[in-house]
């Protein structure tokens, strides 16, 4: 039997000076929107909570309230900006370095452009936002009458019920998220805020790439590859793309956002999200 020094052996259990995760301080609190979809509610207290809570692991003042999930861009808009209000007034924030996941980065842009809150927003960071669409909704809205009818009446039902203070329309929304609406009528109508910080996060999994996806988005994947290119399932790299593009991630639409994220890939999710909040660090914001 091979003799070990007790000393080598008890070296693994020496303790760390300072085991907990360093406080990073940011100059502003964050606030994390969601995107398009309700169904994630239901298995979690907001979509973004465990992205929230991780942050707050580092001292972060992060928050991930929830809005109605299937509405347009000028609905959500305003409930965003009605969250700021409310954060505001309970802790005396003054503004809000922003992250939001897919269609909320439509929703921040307006609400910046159109409600006046560039004031109060000190950045905008998207992940996987569709800045110029995706060819996702536009498969959606050609499906079978009978099947968009019977899909929109249960997305709208379940929005209701989960979030019963604002009336639902799924169909609307995703009509918002076409390339020929964002590109042809929202881009126009929503430039940038001058003085606003404008970053953003693209991702690709799937078809293309070396990177692995949940099988029951492959179709739909596979779908998006062939009528755009390079994609997280929902929205492809170009599309994400707005401001300054920080990255092309190699995680999935909803991975980014801790759903579905296997023990294997977790900290691949940990980095992106220490990555994403240093980044404002470094900016000072």
């Amino acid at each position: 039997m091979k003799w070990t020094d007790p000393k080598s052996y008890l070296k693994k259990f020496e303790l760390s000076e300072f085991p907990q995760p360093d406080i990073i301080q940011l100059k502003y609190p964050v606030l994390l929107c969601h995107g398009y979809g309700g169904f994630s509610m239901l298995i979690s207290e907001s979509p973004m909570h465990k992205s929230c809570m991780h942050l707050r692991e580092y001292g972060i003042h992060a928050f991930a309230p929830n809005i109605v999930p299937y509405a347009t861009i000028d609905i959500r808009a305003k409930q965003w900006a009605d969250v700021i209000q409310i954060l505001k007034k309970k802790y005396g924030y003054q503004k809000f370095n922003v992250v939001a996941h897919s269609m909320a980065g439509l929703d921040m842009r307006y609400a910046i452009t159109h409600l006046e809150m560039d004031s109060e927003i000190a950045s905008l960071t998207s992940i996987a936002a569709p800045h110029r669409g995706t060819s996702l909704a536009e498969t959606v809205l050609t499906a079978p009458e009978a099947i968009r009818g019977k899909l929109g009446e249960l997305a709208d039902w379940v929005g209701e019920n989960i979030y019963p203070s604002q009336k639902s329309d799924s169909v609307a929304a995703v009509k918002q998220l076409t390339r020929d609406y964002v590109t042809q009528v929202f881009n126009p109508e929503t430039p940038n805020v001058e003085g606003i910080p404008y970053f953003s996060y693209s991702a690709a999994v799937g078809k293309g790439t070396k990177s692995p996806l949940n099988a029951i988005y492959k179709v739909q994947n596979q779908i998006i590859y062939q009528k755009e290119g390079i994609n997280d399932a929902f929205v492809t790299v170009e599309s994400a793309k707005w401001g300054t593009h920080l990255k092309t991630l190699d995680l999935s639409h909803l991975e980014q956002i801790y759903i579905q994220v296997s023990k294997e890939r977790k900290p691949k999710v940990e980095a992106f999200w220490l990555e994403l909040v240093m980044n404002l660090k470094e900016n000072d914001l």
